[in-house]
């Protein structure tokens, strides 16, 4: 016998080599028949793999994300079993679950296939899935995977097969597929009741350009159909808030081809829209104690060298820029922490000028694959609101502290109310991707969870998170639409110190090492703008608005009546314009309304006569008529309101 441990703390014994099923089934049928995995001693198993040993167990269903992870796992092996059957010969490569759904990468050989064919495959799907056709795992020997595969003249998984080792390969079977795999896979296809098949991309085999381009199929099931038509709700809401779009629509940014792939270029009304942001943020740091800094956008090699960076990601950075000098090499920078502790070093240090907080607007520049680029959320050049505080090791607490309450102050302002603190840690199975002391290691993460925890964060744990020189606090934040994103980050380190070699002088008169927060609370200006764009669709706070206001004279007579009052507002900074086209006051209405104004002020004979505004407010209606005056303390009573939250 067995003792299986369950997440309430209740213990109970079951015959050795029982199963997850087998336990749920002793709880209830109906459990029973909601299990898609389990969680064993800290690994994500088949709820139908035998348990030999003494375990603690949590039963995995839809409603946890391992459960949903595993399921759509399967679901790509099911859309290999439905491609199979209609593109004979076909070489499949990896496919694996993502954030919502899966893909699959596959040579198509000489088959063409586009968005026309997904239906049908779709439908196999969906043939396949009511036959409950059970998943099987099966330990294999390498020599005898390297002859299956060999037969079926698939290089993908003869790759793949070359880095592993005998005596951890898995195959897994459901109706006449298999695969080689590492599983997890729910019991059976019969939990798939509701398939969609979402897009068509191109993907380099392991992600690399020199190697063949394969076709990338997409989808995502559900066990219920309503599900599914409500994602599929929500994805024509993404589709209609993709802040692609809306930037173009709003004069926001653009990118060129004559540029470059992946360098965003700031419009007018999105330059002051990013002005207004940091601004906002600035002023938050002055208060907080932080000083502006200003950094070269390149940097020499030795710097990078020294910082680690160079060794880790040299190879995936641009280019170096050589200079007439021998051996004298620089390159574009890929981040401001090297340059502020240069700064720190720039001259002798006291404790008493500690903690020292260096805040830059630093932009930065990292190569990026052109089929990763997107947007404004994957770009090769982006700002990062960067500050790096250098302290005491009695001051990394608070400190720490100090900077949760900047990013909570950001976030509550820009209305992002649903988000968990992600405490992002070493892997423990791979220390050499880190450079450090394990004992820096470990109070540099000791600090974080405390900090949370006294914070008292919603936080998970993430290992193999970190950054390659210290542990962080990782701001995920769901949107709207529900889609996490990784905005503010904030992160204790001791080793760029050491290798940098600073130091500060201490009260006792002795030299001693700083240590190193690095923060930014939007993360990068480029994506806080792209989640902040489609989160609110544009409506932007009136803080934050392109335009505050629209003046909508109702004919060309009162346009000089109309250009008078927004010159008032202009001396006042408040953002507007006149729309004077020879146009009806009802399309002048749903054009602004359209371009996110917030304000509409409607004038004519009436207005004109009495020196007053009609003014009717975005999602709210008529306000009525008032005097100017009247509008303008409206206004800044309304911007107060939002930015009332005290860092």
């Amino acid at each position: 016998m067995i003792n299986i441990t369950l997440p309430d703390g209740s213990v109970r014994q079951f015959e050795k080599g029982s199963t997850a099923l087998d336990v749920a089934k002793s709880i209830s049928e109906g459990l029973a028949r909601n299990v898609l995995a389990a969680n064993v001693n800290g690994e994500v198993i088949d709820a139908f793999r035998p348990i030999n040993n003494d375990s603690s167990l949590q039963l995995l269903t839809w409603n946890d994300g391992e459960g949903k992870s595993t399921m759509w796992h399967s679901s790509a092996h099911l859309m290999a079993e439905a491609l199979e059957f209609h593109y004979p010969g076909i070489k499949l490569a990896i496919g694996p679950p993502i954030a919502n759904g899966f893909y699959y990468d596959i040579d198509f050989m000489d088959y063409t296939i586009s968005e026309k064919d997904l239906e049908k495959i779709e439908q196999k799907m969906k043939d396949l899935a009511k036959d409950k056709l059970a998943f099987e795992r099966k330990e294999i020997s390498k020599s005898d995977a390297i002859s299956y595969f060999k037969e079926k003249n698939d290089p993908y998984k003869l790759e793949l097969l070359e880095g592993l080792e005998d005596g951890t390969i898995t195959f897994y079977t459901q109706g006449n597929f298999t695969d080689l795999c590492r599983g997890p896979h729910i019991p059976d296809t019969g939990f798939i009741k509701a398939v969609k098949l979402t897009a068509i991309a191109g993907a380099y085999w392991k992600g690399d350009e020199k190697n063949k381009q394969l076709t990338r199929i997409y989808g995502i099931t559900f066990p219920k159909q309503a599900e599914l038509t409500e994602y599929l709700e929500k994805l024509e809401e993404a589709k209609r808030r993709d802040h692609r779009k809306l930037g173009k629509e709003l004069e926001l940014f653009t990118f060129s081809q004559k540029v470059g792939q992946g360098l965003p270029m700031w419009l007018p009304k999105g330059a002051a829209l990013r002005e207004r942001l940091e601004n906002f943020l600035k002023k938050a740091q002055r208060k907080a104690g932080y000083d502006q800094v200003i950094t070269p956008h390149i940097g020499n090699k030795e710097l990078y060298v020294t910082s680690g960076h160079y060794a880790k990601y040299g190879a995936d950075s641009f280019q170096p820029i050589r200079t007439p000098d021998v051996d004298e090499e620089f390159y574009l920078k890929p981040m401001n922490c090297p340059h502020h502790c240069e700064i720190f070093k720039a001259k002798p240090r006291s404790y008493k000028e500690l903690p020292a907080r260096f805040a830059e607007f630093g932009t930065v520049y990292r190569y990026e694959q052109s089929g990763e680029l997107h947007g404004l959320t994957r770009v090769r050049g982006f700002t990062q609101d960067d500050a790096h505080i250098f302290c005491t090791q009695e001051q990394v607490k608070d400190e720490f502290k100090n900077v949760i309450d900047i990013v909570l102050y950001v976030l509550k302002t820009l209305d992002f109310k649903n988000f968990k603190a992600q405490i992002s840690l070493r892997d423990p199975e791979n220390l050499a991707k880190y450079i450090g002391s394990d004992e820096n290691w470990e109070k540099a993460e000791s600090a974080i969870i405390e900090a949370a925890a006294e914070k008292e964060l919603p936080t998970v744990v993430a290992y193999g998170e970190a950054a390659f020189y210290g542990p962080k606090l990782d701001f995920m934040v769901q949107d709207a639409l529900g889609r996490e994103w990784q905005l503010g980050t904030i992160q204790v380190d001791y080793n760029l110190p050491e290798r940098f070699e600073l130091e500060y002088t201490g009260a006792d008169n002795q030299k001693h090492r700083p240590v190193m927060i690095h923060r930014a609370p939007f993360g990068s200006m480029e994506r806080f703008v792209a989640v902040l764009l489609e989160h609110c669709a544009g409506d932007f706070p009136l803080w934050l608005a392109v335009e505050q206001f629209a003046i909508l004279p109702i004919s060309d007579k009162y346009n000089a009546y109309a250009e008078k009052i927004s010159q008032l507002l202009n001396n006042y900074d408040i953002r507007g314009s006149v729309d004077d086209r020879n146009e009806k006051i009802g399309k002048k209405i749903r054009d602004a309304e359209l371009n996110k104004v917030p304000f509409m002020l409607v004038v004519g004979e009436k207005e004109a006569e009495n020196d007053e505004i009609s003014v009717r407010q975005r999602g709210a209606g008529d306000k009525g008529s008032m005097k100017v005056e009247a509008f303008i303390k409206l206004v800044e009573a309304t911007i107060e309101e939002e930015l009332s939250t005290n860092v």
